[in-house]
């Protein structure tokens, strides 16, 4: 199989239902971000030493990622018949926030706004962070279309969170200092 169809020429590309919508559909947009997002993670995840648990929950949340991509990519989202690779509840959702909260609970109070920066792993955590929040902007916008698990905004704001406090902790772990606005 080849990797290029040339279906897609015209600008418009096809959806795991086999319906086509153009290129700039919101749907589209949507999973994209989301695609960027799970690949920003792989950017950070390849400056961390082999066997980092930061490095192993990234690519439990690439998974999730991938699987939000897929339900959005099926407009009758019958991908989350499939058990087994789908966010279809809140565990995943309470996963992320134990992960927030062992964080928290290593830092320093919030008390001020943070700028974006630090080491190199906590200032790409951060621009992952504003990734992440596009996407949900954009799936925000998809669910004024259309019908939408409301579990997947719910994941997407929840991982925002995590991202900032993950970059926050990466930084303190390396005693660089907030730069506060």
């Amino acid at each position: 199989m080849k990797i290029y169809t040339k279906t897609g020429d015209t600008g418009d590309t096809g959806l795991i239902d086999g319906s086509r919508v153009q290129k700039d559909d919101p749907r589209v947009a949507a999973y994209g971000d989301i695609d960027e997002l799970q690949a920003m993670l792989g950017v950070i995840k390849s400056g961390l030493p082999a066997g980092s648990p930061l490095g192993a929950l990234l690519m439990t949340i690439q998974k999730d990622l991938f699987s939000l991509s897929a339900r959005l990519a099926d407009p009758k989202d019958r991908i989350a018949e499939r058990k087994e690779k789908v966010i279809t509840g809140d565990a995943r959702i309470e996963a992320l926030e134990r992960e927030i909260d062992h964080r928290e609970a290593e830092l320093p109070p919030l008390n001020a706004f943070i700028l974006a920066g630090g080491g190199p792993t906590g200032a790409q955590l951060h621009l992952a962070r504003t990734i992440c929040r596009r996407a949900e902007r954009s799936v925000v916008g998809l669910a004024h279309r259309v019908p939408i698990d409301p579990v997947i905004g719910t994941y997407l704001n929840r991982l925002s969170d995590l991202l900032f406090v993950m970059a926050r902790h990466e930084n303190h772990k390396a005693e660089l200092p907030e730069d506060k606005w």
